[in-house]
């Protein structure tokens, strides 16, 4: 296999974003499957999803993006009824640490304790990008099975209880220390843009030799451009 089919390979183990993130390039496997296949076939503990140094999760979440933007950003962290505000900003950014619930629901990571990914989202995200992942967080940590959850994102959108897609919105997932999943690791730095759903193929992306990928949820209505960048956040180069 060479090193553009193992990236992509891995690629479809990430829980990037809002979707942490996964990213399916192939055929989804059905859910009644993945549940057999998966280490992960129910939510585990919540414990297992906290951190306990709130500071090194506001550190984790700062790590998303280049310290020029996430030092004036506001910062949110995962307690036991949902994410909230740690460090109030000043430039409409948000980082925060997702966890692995940001997957799609028939992806063996979905209740992977260990995810750990951090994002930065740019002011247009956090307004109507966030509000997806702070929906689904909610009603995971209610106690909602996957299916539920799906069905209760789609209804939100229905009774425009969600917001509709802002132009421009995109985050940063530039973090050397976030956890994507137990192969991926923290996989590349990389920039995430957010579209209405739209046709892959038009934007040459996830073809051979495009340095872009794609995914997305049909109950999200989102398509997820994902470009990996060449340092982390703290200026290293990429040398994986």
């Amino acid at each position: 296999m060479n090193r553009e089919s193992m990236n992509r390979e891995i690629v479809r183990t990430i829980a990037c974003g809002t979707f942490a993130v996964v990213v399916v390039l192939g055929a989804w496997r059905p859910a009644h499957a993945a549940d057999t296949q998966t280490p992960y076939p129910n939510m585990a503990p919540l414990e297992q999803y906290l951190m306990a140094d709130r500071n090194a999760e506001i550190a984790l979440a700062r790590s998303a993006a280049p310290e020029s933007i996430s030092r004036d950003a506001e910062v949110m962290v995962l307690g036991r009824h949902g994410y909230e505000i740690a460090v109030p900003g000043k430039n409409g950014f948000v980082c925060m640490v997702e966890r692995s619930w940001t997957a799609g629901i028939n992806d063996p990571v979905f209740w992977n304790p260990k995810i750990r990914g951090a994002i930065c989202l740019n002011p247009p995200a956090a307004r109507t990008v966030l509000p997806i992942t702070l929906k689904r967080t909610e009603l995971i940590l209610a106690g909602r099975s996957k299916a539920e959850m799906s069905e209760g994102i789609k209804d939100a959108f229905d009774k425009k209880e969600l917001p509709a897609l802002e132009s421009g919105a995109m985050s940063y997932m530039m973090s050397k220390q976030a956890s994507l999943g137990d192969n991926a690791g923290h996989w590349h730095p990389h920039l995430m843009f957010f579209a209405p759903q739209t046709d892959a193929a038009a934007w040459g992306a996830d073809l051979p030799g495009s340095p872009i990928l794609t995914f997305g949820y049909s109950q999200d209505g989102l398509t997820v451009f994902m470009i990996p960048v060449r340092r982390w956040s703290d200026g290293t180069a990429d040398t994986d």
